[in-house]
């Protein structure tokens, strides 16, 4: 369960980027559906910090104490930097696509 958690953390996590970056290469395409992408990057983020909290639950709920001890550093950080990270990214989308209509 936890292996499935963290792929799909991962894979969330990578779609939550790669669509405002789409939106930042497609800027010139003029892209209506702009608004539809951030929207579903961010829930992205959203969904893939609640499996990492799914992840961690399932560690305690098995006791494996050793491999909470070892990753609690990159739990604590990574999940951080997908926000921040995509928090700019779709930042930036707005910023670009400031003057248009969904």
């Amino acid at each position: 369960m936890i292996a499935w958690l963290n792929l799909g953390s991962l894979v969330l996590g990578a779609t939550a980027w790669i669509l405002p970056a789409i939106n930042i290469a497609r800027y010139d395409k003029r892209s209506k559906k702009w608004v539809t992408l951030s929207i579903v990057s961010i829930s992205a983020c959203s969904i893939s910090l609640f499996f990492q909290i799914c992840s961690f639950y399932e560690r305690i709920k098995a006791e494996d104490w050793t491999a909470l001890m070892d990753t609690v550093s990159v739990i604590a950080s990574v999940p951080a930097i997908l926000l921040i990270g995509t928090i700019i990214l779709n930042v930036i989308t707005m910023y670009i696509y400031r003057g248009r209509t969904a």
